[in-house]
C-alpha cells in the first residue's frame, strides 16, 4: 500500500501522486496532512525550504475544493512569480484527475487584464503574488470575500520582502470563518504578528526544531581579506570541480560584476537579479535547470522561489543582513533527503554574524582554510583521472586511430598518459604553482608523508561519491571502522574518486594500519597523509580562542569546467558591513522590491531592512 493512503487521500489524488511517483510522504505532509483533511481549523507549519510543503497543503485543499462549483474558493499567497508559477503548476499536476477544477497564476509582469478574464471564466483556486492581487482588488477585478481557504506560503519570505501591508490588506478582505494556513521556514516577529491578528487559535506543526538549520547541510565559513572575496571564491570552486551552486551577493550591482568576472575567467556562470527582464530570467533559469550553468549568481530577492534539485553548494559570497535570510539561503541545497553544502566567504569584521547564525538555526560552522594551490591542482589530477576512465568512447574515432597511433607510436606508455594528462591539468599547474595562501590564518602547512606528534592530521582515502558516499556516510564508515567516536572524524571532505579527512595525530598511526588493510566490495583501501591539513588545529576555534566542537566538512563534489587564463583578487571593496545604496521603494510587477516598514528581527547588530533594491 501507497503510503499516501493511509493520510486519508481520495482516489483522484492518490492516481496524480502515481503518477509523479510519489511513495512516501515527507514529515510535514505526514503531520499536515491528515490534520487538515480531518477538520477545518487555522495552522502554522514551520519547515524549511524543500521539504515538501507544496503537497502538505495542497493535497487537503484540493480535496476541499468543490469543483462543481466555479467560484473562487481558495486563495494561495506567495512570494515572488517564480514561486507562484511554480505552485501553479504542481496544483495544476496534484488536481490532473478532478475534472472542473481551475487553478490560476496570478502575478506581476503578465497582462492583468489576460489574468482577470480568466477568474472570470473560473477559478476555484487562486495562486497569486501580494502585489498583483491586492492591485486586482484594488480595481475590483477579483472577489475573495467568499473563499474558504487562504495559504500564506513562504510566510517569512513574502514579510521580509516588505509585503506585510499587501497581506494584511488582503487578509482583511477575505471572511473571518474562513481556514487559515501558514507555512513558512521560520518564525520571525511578522509572522507571529500575522497569526496572532488574523488567525484563530492556530495549531502549529513543527519539522525539526523552530527556526533551525536543515541537519543535512554542513556549514563551513572561510576567513580572508576583503580583497581576496573573489580569488577565494574561484578556489572554492575549483577545489570542487563538480560543484552546482547559488552563489549569493547582496546587491545587483555585485551580483552583476562577480558573474561577469566568473564568466571572463571561463567557469560556467550567470547572474540573477531584479534588473532582468522576465524573459532574460527564464532563458536564465531554463540553462540553470539544464545544468548549462554551474554557478548562478543571485540577489535573495531574484533567487527566492527557485526550485532546483540537487544544488551541490549555496556560496555566501556575502553575509546577508539578517538570520532568517541565511536559513533560506542554506535551504536552497540539501533538499530531499540529500546533503548538501553552505560555504561563507567572511572577514574578520564578520566573525560575530557567524555566531549570531549558530545560534538561531541550531548548528555550528566549521572554520576551515581556503584550499591551497597544490591542494586543488591534486583535486584536479585525480578528477582528470577519474573523467578519461569513465568517457564514453565515440566509435566514429575509430576512421582516425591508424592515423593517431602513428602520431604517438614512439611515446611510451608512461609518457603518454603524462602528456594526455597534461593537456588539461598545465593550466593548473602553472595558475596555481606561484600562488599564495589566501587564509587569513593558515598555520603551519606539513610536509607529506610526515606523522606530526601533536594537532590534526589530514588524510587522502582512494573512495568519494562514485562509491556512494557523502560527507555523512563516509565520516559514519570512518567512524566505524576505525571504532572511533563521533568527533574523532572531522573536516571530510568528499570528492568524486577520492577525499579528505583529519583526526588528531594520536590517531594516525591506526588510521593508516586499519585502512591500508581494508577492501571495501572487492577494492583495496589507499590512504595517505596530505600535504594540506585541511586546518592547523584538530578542533574548531571559537571566536574567543576556545575550544570548539567539531563537525564533519562538506560534500564537495568533483567535475569539470574550463577554466582560468586570468587570475588576480577582487578589484572592487566588496566585503565586510560597508552600508549599501539608498533602497528604492519603486513597485515594479509584483513589487518584489519593496522593504518593510514595519520593522522586524533585529538580527546583525540591527542592520534590518537594508535590503538592496530589486
Amino acid at each position: 500500500m501507497n503510503k499516501f493512503e493511509q493520510l486519508g487521500l481520495n482516489e483522484s489524488l492518490l492516481l496524480a501522486i502515481k503518477d509523479l511517483g510519489f511513495e512516501s510522504p515527507s514529515e510535514v505532509q505526514e503531520k499536515a496532512i491528515p490534520l487538515l483533511l480531518e477538520k477545518d481549523t487555522d495552522i502554522v507549519a514551520l519547515a524549511q525550504t524543500g521539504t515538501g510543503k507544496t503537497a502538505a497543503f495542497g493535497f487537503p485543499l484540493i480535496q476541499k475544493i468543490d469543483a462543481e462549483n466555479r467560484d473562487t474558493q481558495a486563495l494561495i499567497l506567495s512570494p515572488t512569480r517564480e514561486l507562484c508559477l511554480q505552485i501553479t503548476n504542481e496544483i495544476k499536476l496534484y488536481s490532473k484527475y478532478i475534472k472542473g477544477l481551475n487553478t490560476v497564476a496570478i502575478y506581476g509582469g503578465a497582462s492583468i487584464t489576460e489574468q482577470a478574464n480568466q477568474i472570470r471564466r473560473g477559478a476555484q483556486i487562486i495562486v497569486a503574488t501580494p502585489g498583483r492581487m491586492q492591485d486586482m482588488i484594488n480595481r475590483n477585478m477579483v472577489n475573495i470575500k467568499n473563499i474558504n481557504y487562504c495559504v500564506l506560503d513562504e510566510a517569512d519570505e513574502m514579510l521580509n520582502m516588505g509585503f506585510y501591508e499587501d497581506i494584511t490588506a488582503i487578509l482583511s478582505d477575505t471572511p473571518k470563518d474562513k481556514s487559515t494556513w501558514l507555512f513558512s521556514a521560520t518564525m520571525p516577529q511578522e509572522v507571529a504578528r500575522i497569526a496572532k491578528d488574523f488567525m484563530r487559535k492556530p495549531l502549529e506543526i513543527t519539522v525539526g526544531h523552530k527556526n533551525s538549520g536543515n541537519e543535512n547541510v554542513s556549514h563551513e565559513f572561510y576567513l580572508v581579506s576583503a580583497r581576496d572575496r573573489y580569488a577565494a571564491l574561484k578556489r572554492l570552486a575549483d577545489a570542487n570541480p563538480d560543484i552546482f551552486s547559488v552563489v549569493f551577493c547582496r546587491t545587483k550591482r555585485d551580483t552583476q560584476a562577480v558573474a561577469e568576472k566568473l564568466i571572463e575567467d571561463g567557469y560556467s556562470a550567470a547572474a540573477l537579479h531584479g534588473d532582468l527582464s522576465q524573459s532574460q530570467r527564464d532563458g536564465v533559469m531554463k540553462s540553470f535547470r539544464g545544468r548549462q550553468i554551474q554557478m548562478l549568481v543571485a540577489t535573495d530577492v531574484a533567487a527566492r522561489g527557485i526550485d532546483v534539485d540537487d544544488i551541490t553548494h549555496v556560496i555566501n559570497y556575502q553575509l546577508p543582513d539578517e538570520v532568517e535570510t541565511y536559513t533560506h539561503r542554506s535551504g536552497r541545497t540539501g533538499r530531499a533527503g540529500k546533503s548538501g553544502t553552505s560555504l561563507v566567504i567572511i572577514t574578520k569584521s564578520e566573525l560575530r554574524k557567524i555566531s549570531a547564525i549558530e545560534r538561531i538555526i541550531k548548528m555550528k560552522f566549521e572554520e576551515k582554510p581556503i584550499p591551497s594551490g597544490m591542494e586543488i591542482c591534486q583535486i584536479q589530477l585525480f578528477h582528470l583521472a577519474n573523467r578519461i576512465k569513465d568517457v564514453e568512447v565515440d566509435h566514429e574515432i575509430d576512421a582516425y586511430l591508424p592515423a593517431i597511433e602513428e602520431v604517438l607510436k614512439d611515446l611510451p606508455k608512461e609518457e603518454l598518459i603524462k602528456k594526455m594528462v597534461s593537456v588539461e591539468f598545465n593550466r593548473f599547474i602553472n595558475y596555481y604553482k606561484k600562488s599564495r595562501d589566501l587564509s587569513s590564518d593558515p598555520g603551519t602547512r606539513r610536509e607529506a608523508g610526515v606523522i606530526p606528534t601533536d594537532g590534526a592530521v589530514r588524510f587522502f582515502i582512494n573512495i568519494g561519491s562514485r562509491d556512494n558516499f557523502d560527507w555523512m556516510s563516509l565520516k559514519d564508515f570512518l567512524k566505524d571502522t576505525l571504532d572511533l567516536g563521533r568527533d574523532d572524524v572531522f573536516k571530510v571532505d568528499v570528492k568524486e574518486g577520492f577525499s579528505f579527512f583529519n583526526t588528531d595525530a594520536s590517531l594516525a598511526p591506526k588510521v593508516m594500519e586499519i585502512l591500508n588493510a581494508f577492501n571495501l566490495e572487492g577494492r583495496k583501501i589507499n590512504v595517505e597523509i596530505s600535504k594540506n591539513d585541511g586546518g592547523s588545529s584538530s578542533r574548531r576555534r571559537d571566536h574567543n580562542g576556545r575550544g570548539g566542537e567539531r563537525r564533519s566538512g562538506g560534500s564537495g563534489r568533483s567535475g569539470s569546467g574550463d577554466r582560468r587564463n586570468s587570475g588576480g583578487g577582487d578589484r572592487r571593496s566588496s566585503g565586510g558591513d560597508r552600508k549599501f545604496e539608498s533602497r528604492n521603494n519603486d513597485r515594479r510587477g509584483d513589487r518584489s522590491s519593496r522593504n518593510s516598514s514595519e520593522g522586524g528581527s533585529k538580527f546583525f547588530e540591527k542592520a534590518k531592512r537594508s535590503r538592496r533594491s530589486e
